[in-house]
């Protein structure tokens, strides 16, 4: 009897080129549309206030705690982008490191967050659309115009449509519009920071309150579900710089621009968000009445209550710049789930028909498209379902990103279990920094679904007698299994291995004996 060794080749159902144009995309395109994606105008408006409310004036404290797990999850992206550039990102990683039931999970956690936050998105647009008509011709009762629902969701759709238009284009059309629109995002934001601390260093503030690095100390919040609430508001101010890594295929030097976009990303929404954080309390104080950002009834929208007192004629420029911010974020945010999509059909996780690429400008076409028709489709029955949908979906979105991120650092831990003390390098980057944000983000997940189980989290909708918001997280989740079972059945290959293999380290690669 002979034997006869054989090293069986795990990389033949590797990842592979999707026909996306390549090298479309430097460094500065990548973080003006990671910028973009977070739209810190929105983001920050909708989400200081409950930050406010939950833990006073460590608002710069729980800002940081939140980017800790933000930064550390970035690190593990970036390490499985430079082995693995692919634009499926979340799907393809996780399908590498743990099998393809996982990284299918992995994929529709992605694509339901960003569903979920085109439709917020597309919502919030309309908003300040009729609220920036009512401040530039001095009539209140055109705001009202958002409330009937009817037109809400026609003008939604219509957003929704545009940001599906530009996304259909080649992504050189999308840079240059967002380099605009980001740009004069971030110079409002800013000028109404410096402002703010100007006018209050003065004395000339609503409720003038002497700065102090107390603010930054996470320790002097004295409840520890202060703290969780607070972080659940931090998440999601910093959701949305994974865009960057979901380009990879079309940046250049892709093993590293994506990586090193996302980074700078997070580094600069933090900046500009402690800057306004730091502007904020000291002009307005923490009161609960009045401008104070503890007031529930301004806590939705502070930007809005605080631009007329800081900015004076000038203020429709604040509503402007939400505006723009929620319109190019609703374009940039489209590209994550149209290219997750893409790879999901070209690997058989989905119909073929998701792989199609538009021959004209090489971008997810039908993928593309299906992701506005869902994220229309989504807004339209929920704006029906609750009238707070916005803060539902808000809170749902929240679940959604520590499903998916938290399962997306523990694939960078596994992935590089072999390699984890290769160097000290590899022993932060793949091991421990992934580890303790997947853990921290694990733990969010759990947190959260028992406030949502308990009917504490969002707004006090239910449905079939139950919280809302658990409803749409719980049904998202069991959503996405539902259609992986059947999409099991109706193509089988992805689910066996057969198109998307699970990488083997040299050590664990099969040897057959004869």
């Amino acid at each position: 009897m002979t034997d006869i060794h054989k090293e069986v080749d795990p990389v033949t159902t590797g990842i592979s080129q999707k026909g996306l144009s390549t090298g479309t995309v430097g460094l500065i395109g990548a973080v003006v549309i990671g910028i973009s994606c977070i739209a810190p105008a929105y983001t920050f408006t909708a989400g200081v206030g409950g930050a406010a409310d939950a833990v006073g004036t460590q608002i710069p404290a729980i800002l940081l705690v939140g980017f800790i797990p933000m930064l550390l999850v970035a690190f593990g992206y970036r390490e499985l982008n430079r082995v693995m550039p692919d634009s499926g990102t979340s799907f393809t990683w996780a399908a590498r490191a743990f099998g393809p039931w996982v990284g299918w999970m992995a994929g529709w956690g992605l694509i339901a967050a960003t569903i979920l936050v085109l439709s917020n998105l597309a919502g919030i647009a309309v908003d300040f659309l009729f609220l920036l008509i009512a401040q530039i011709t001095n009539n209140p009762e055109i705001a009202d115009i958002t409330l009937n629902p009817f037109i809400n969701v026609a003008v939604c759709l219509l957003f929704v449509a545009a940001a599906a238009w530009i996304s259909y284009r080649d992504m050189q059309t999308s840079q240059k519009l967002q380099y605009w629109l980001v740009g004069f995002q971030l110079l409002v934001l800013i000028a109404f920071a410096i402002v703010a601390i100007v006018r209050a260093s003065q004395g000339d503030a609503y409720d003038p309150t002497p700065f102090s690095w107390g603010w930054f100390n996470p320790f002097a919040v004295p409840d520890l579900m202060m703290v969780v609430a607070g972080l659940s508001v931090s998440i999601f101010m910093f959701w949305g710089w994974d865009v960057t890594l979901t380009m990879n295929e079309e940046t250049k030097d892709p093993e590293r621009t994506p990586g090193r976009a996302a980074a700078l990303t997070i580094v600069s929404i933090i900046i500009v968000y402690l800057l306004l954080t730091i502007g904020m309390t000291m002009f307005a104080g923490m009161g609960t009445d009045g401008l104070g950002l503890r007031n529930p009834d301004i806590s939705g929208n502070v930007f809005f209550y605080l631009s007329g007192e800081i900015f004076g004629p000038l203020a429709f420029l604040v509503s402007l710049a939400v505006l723009t911010s929620s319109a190019s974020s609703l374009q940039s945010t489209m590209v994550g789930p149209a290219r997750t999509l893409l790879a999901m059909g070209h690997y058989g996780a989905l119909p073929k028909k998701y792989a199609s690429v538009s021959p004209r400008f090489f971008t997810p076409g039908y993928a593309t498209i299906a992701s506005a028709v869902a994220a229309g489709g989504f807004y339209a029955v929920m704006r029906f379902v609750s009238e707070d949908a916005l803060w539902d979906t808000i809170a749902a979105l929240g679940i959604m990103i520590c499903f998916y991120y938290g399962v997306t650092a523990f694939a960078c831990v596994w992935y590089f279990r072999h390699q984890w003390f290769d160097s000290v390098r590899n022993t932060f980057f793949t091991f421990l920094f992934p580890l303790i944000g997947g853990v921290m983000l694990l733990g969010l997940f759990v947190l959260s679904m028992g406030e949502a189980w308990r009917g504490e989290l969002g707004s006090d909708a239910t449905l079939f007698g139950m919280s809302l918001v658990f409803v749409l997280g719980m049904g998202v989740i069991l959503l996405g299994v539902v259609i992986m079972i059947i999409q099991y059945f109706r193509a089988p290959d992805f689910f066996r291995g057969k198109t998307l293999g699970v990488y083997a380290p040299p050590s664990e690669r099969v040897r057959s004996t004869r």
